[in-house]
């Protein structure tokens, strides 16, 4: 099912790691996945989230606070029953262990462009093959994921086309335009609306959507540290002003949580 991410030929496990039948070699990192990011499709030295960052939503997921979103997708997931199945952008693995727990008898994997990001998914669970590579590249055959998961991450939507079976599916969660606008209107003078459907218009032909789903709930973070890691983990982080960054840190918060789900299948 692996692939070389060089010449496409398919890989062969051994004591150190992989390797394909042109002899390109790929280590096993001492945590447990294998890294298939070769320096040529790197953009940068360190690619994806850094360690802050991926240490802020470690924390704040590991506190429960996005608890139902996940039980919600794991639902969902194992309600399709796939025999292999991949996460894109992965992360630290909250998600993808859960998935894992709630499909054991499935091949699973799970794929990020971050280092930092996969060496703590590799603590999280043994039965998810953790991989560092690039989602532009997937270093998995054609057809060969009946689900995909995709959980607000950037996605490649001709890799997922690639990767999967006609019938199969991708299921992706990200924001509706509620999400966090408590937040938001703390961090900038105008909250811009903005078109949760948008990535509908992405969808390649041969790929539709089959259904929608939303999940919202109230969550208060009367914790200070609760709040910093939220704005580590988002784009706020960066977006905002320093100044509007420590206000929102200093004074408790409650938000709206608002999340889509997307199924969707590929037909041709």
């Amino acid at each position: 099912m692996l692939i070389c991410p060089l010449c496409q030929h398919s890989l062969a496990y051994d004591a150190q790691g992989a390797c394909c039948s042109q002899g390109h070699r790929f280590d096993r990192a001492r945590q447990g996945y294998l890294n298939l990011l070769p320096v040529q499709h790197k953009n940068s030295r360190a690619p994806g989230d850094n360690p802050a960052m991926v240490e802020a939503r470690r924390r704040f997921l590991q506190a429960g606070h996005y608890a139902p979103l996940a039980q919600r997708l794991a639902q969902l997931a194992a309600s399709h029953a796939p025999r292999q199945w991949l996460d894109i952008g992965c992360g630290e693995g909250y998600y993808t262990s859960q998935l894992a727990a709630a499909l054991p008898d499935s091949q699973a994997y799970g794929l990020d462009i971050s280092r930092d990001a996969v060496r703590q998914a590799c603590k999280r669970s043994r039965n998810v093959t953790w991989l560092v590579a690039s989602m532009a590249r997937i270093p998995l055959a054609d057809a060969s994921c009946a689900l995909l998961t995709s959980v607000f991450s950037p996605l490649d939507w001709q890799e997922a086309y690639r990767l999967l079976p006609v019938g199969g599916g991708l299921l992706r969660m990200g924001p509706t335009r509620q999400h966090l606008f408590e937040l938001r209107q703390r961090l900038y003078d105008e909250v811009r609306p903005y078109d949760d459907e948008k990535h509908l218009q992405l969808i390649p032909h041969g790929m539709q959507l089959s259904d929608t789903q939303t999940l919202e709930y109230r969550l208060a973070l009367p914790q200070a540290e609760d709040r910093a890691d939220l704005l580590a983990m988002t784009p706020h982080g960066w977006r905002a002003s320093a100044e509007r960054r420590a206000a929102v840190i200093a004074s408790p918060l409650e938000v709206v949580v608002s999340i889509r789900y997307d199924w969707i299948i590929k037909t041709a």
